[in-house]
């Protein structure tokens, strides 16, 4: 019996919400009386096993091979079920990037396993684990249980806190692999990025986002708010309201239906507050909410609140703050 954590890494680096999961992952296995196992698969493993065995585990699983530089689907599902079986893992998580959904759900169809797709929170009750995940839009949230032995999850990134890194801790094992390429019936020819240069909003330390509360001139609303989130070197971020109603791109929605952030600084302008867009935002350590309504639920879980229209509030903020940033 163990506790599994696939580690993703992309040119040989490793994805940061795989460290928040793997962190999750140590509590949970102590909450089991069970270990904790980290799979690293990869061209080159070396320095991720050792950043993982600075987490607190009891064991890392490496499969390392030239043909595992690029994540394939076939590849990668066979050493997770391989690991699996290996470490005799009964829980078994993975960040819920593109790839961590993909493989996850593949092994756990593959081994007739239940699933907990996109979770925000776990837990562990009477010795099974509990997913927490949104439903209806993100308008509830529930918990979802599992009824068989291999319960599996994917995580949506900064759920949880970054663990801090002690001593290394584990041993280390090599997976017996072979990889045969006329099977795996795919092959990376190129990869591209579609980096536009903008700060990751996942990954912020600073966050600008914006509301339904620019609806009485959307242009200049969002405008305003790329001015502040530039000054700040912040990313910009929207209320789900405000991409439903078509005023900026969904890959800008945070809330349980977009994307979970975890910033130092988390400014809300002109957001109410639903309940999907607090789950995505509210383990931001500094929240700040303009609005003009004191009534907002935003200013409940807001440190500091400012009442006032966005647009005369805005410009005055920014000022002040190139000001003081030079």
């Amino acid at each position: 019996m163990s506790l599994l954590v696939w580690i993703e890494q992309t040119n040989n680096q490793p994805i940061a919400s795989c460290w928040e999961v793997l962190g999750k992952g140590r509590q949970l296995a102590t909450d089991l009386g069970t270990t904790l196992t980290a799979l690293v698969i990869g061209a080159e493993t070396t320095a991720i096993v050792q950043t993982a065995q600075s987490y607190g585990v009891d064991q890392v699983l490496v499969a390392t091979d030239p043909a595992l530089a690029q994540y394939r689907l076939r590849a990668y599902s066979t050493i997770l079920k391989q690991a699996i079986e290996h470490s005799g893992s009964t829980v078994v998580l993975t960040s819920a990037t593109t790839r961590g959904r993909e493989l996850s759900a593949a092994v756990a169809y593959a081994l007739r396993a239940g699933l907990a797709p996109d979770a925000s929170d776990l837990r562990i009750d009477a010795g099974r684990l509990v997913a927490v995940r949104a439903v209806y839009s993100g308008n509830i949230l529930t918990d979802v249980t599992f009824n068989t032995d291999i319960q599996v999850a994917s995580v949506r990134p900064r759920s949880f806190a970054m663990p801090t890194a002690s001593a290394a801790t584990g041993t280390v094992q090599a997976l017996d692999v072979t990889i045969d390429e006329a099977a795996l019936g795919e092959k990376v020819i190129a990869t591209q990025t579609t980096d536009s240069g903008e700060v990751n909003l996942t990954d912020a330390h600073i966050i600008v986002s914006g509301g339904r509360g620019v609806a009485n001139d959307p242009a200049k609303g969002f405008a305003l708010v790329a001015d502040l989130a530039t000054t700040l070197g912040a990313a910009m971020g929207a209320s789900r309201a405000a991409v439903d109603a078509g005023y900026i791109p969904y890959k800008h929605q945070v809330g349980q239906t977009g994307k979970t952030v975890r910033a130092d600084l988390y400014i809300a302008v002109g957001i109410s507050g639903a309940i999907q867009h607090l789950a995505g935002m509210g383990g931001s350590k500094l929240i700040v909410a303009i609005n003009k309504d004191r009534e907002a639920p935003i200013f409940g879980r807001a440190h500091y609140g400012i009442i006032g229209d966005l647009f005369e509030v805005l410009p005055a903020l920014t000022a002040e703050f190139k000001k003081r940033l030079g």
